[in-house]
């Protein structure tokens, strides 16, 4: 038995986190400014600030991730596991994310009317109807089935609204080099994490890295990304669309119970 790391996909939990917090950054600046804390420099709420201007005026990218992951055992030892991510997308309305681990291969294709899970190792895929845009179609598969999308929240950073779960310390810890890129290394704090994310300095300034390590948990897992980034890829609309292999299964995707009102819970 292990302990996980608080939610059903590292990834995401890492992507929706920053996510969240770029959103919010307006209602954090302005709670710096009532209570200015020694704690937090302004300098490191700025950059995430301008990193989040900047991820919003992109609108086609290919990412790559390579991602480290710990979980803890019920005996306190910590296993690690890598798998690797890689995102193409165009804004409003295509998207494909292909996961690659020891342990599972999926396919998430949405093709602007369809969205696709194809996982080739066992030949079963799924699909059904979608709303329009990458945004809607990663909420409704949430809620829905249960199916977090990965690396969509980095597409779609600080597009809708969000709040931070409270920053308490953010420090510019200085130049730091991810692959060849030179980026300016921050280490930030919120409650149960402690987080710091490598951004590219200059005008296009990329999260190369980033490490997140749950402090609720006294065996401290951490969850590392580190992302490639490439700007300009070549797309066409074929690399959203799903041709099934002949000897593939169709199968049916199980919508999640909805929670009962708090009436019915209470007989």
């Amino acid at each position: 038995m292990k302990r996980t790391f608080p939610r059903n996909s590292a990834l995401a939990v890492a992507l929706t986190i920053l996510a969240a917090l770029v959103c919010a950054l307006p209602a954090v600046a302005a709670d710096q400014k009532a209570n200015a804390s020694a704690d937090i420099e302004p300098a490191a709420i700025t950059a995430l600030d301008n990193m989040g201007k900047y991820l919003r005026t992109l609108k086609a990218i290919q990412i790559e991730a390579a991602i480290q992951r710990e979980e803890v055992l019920d005996n306190g030892l910590k296993v690690q596991f890598a798998e690797v991510a890689t995102l193409l997308a165009r804004k409003p309305d295509r998207i494909r994310v292909v996961v690659l681990s020891d342990r599972k291969e999926r396919h998430f294709l949405f093709d602007g009317k369809l969205f696709t899970l194809w996982a080739p190792r066992v030949n079963y895929y799924a699909t059904v109807p979608a709303p329009p845009t990458i945004g809607e179609v990663a909420d409704a598969l949430q809620e829905k089935f249960g199916i977090e999308m990965p690396l969509v929240d980095l597409y779609r950073w600080g597009d809708d609204a969000g709040s931070a779960a409270g920053i308490t310390a953010a420090v510019d810890v200085g130049p730091s080099k991810i692959g060849s890129a030179d980026c300016e290394q921050y280490a930030l704090r919120q409650e149960g994490i402690d987080w710091q994310i490598w951004i590219q300095q200059g005008e296009f300034p990329l999260p190369h890295k980033v490490v997140i390590t749950t402090t609720t948990d006294e065996a401290r897992p951490q969850y590392q990304a580190t992302y490639t980034w490439n700007l300009a890829p070549t797309i066409t609309d074929a690399d959203f669309t799903f041709d099934p292999p002949t000897d593939a299964q169709r199968i049916l995707l199980k919508e999640i119970a909805p929670e009962a009102d708090a009436s019915t819970k209470e007989k």
